[in-house]
């Protein structure tokens, strides 16, 4: 058993579209769907606890001296 995790918009005919991958085209396949629906939110009603661990696929790097070159830009006029 497979599973695929998708975030579609439901159309206004009430249609959910799937696309399956090209390997199970032509085949049998039992499918189950569960669904929750997305709660929109802005910034102001975000927790510190949901944004921890967003940045947990976008590491910093750093050089031999701990440092990163991509830091180390010129903000001058940056805070006026």
């Amino acid at each position: 058993m497979e599973s695929i995790k998708v975030h579609q918009p439901i159309g206004s005919d009430g249609v959910l579209h799937l696309d399956i991958p090209v390997g199970l085209m032509g085949q049998d396949l039992d499918a189950m769907l569960i669904y929750q629906p997305v709660l929109l939110r802005t910034v102001a009603d975000l927790s510190l606890e949901d944004l921890y661990g967003i940045c947990a696929d976008d590491p910093i790097n750093l050089d031999s001296s701990e440092i990163s070159d991509a830091l180390d830009e010129d903000l001058a006029g940056a805070f006026d």
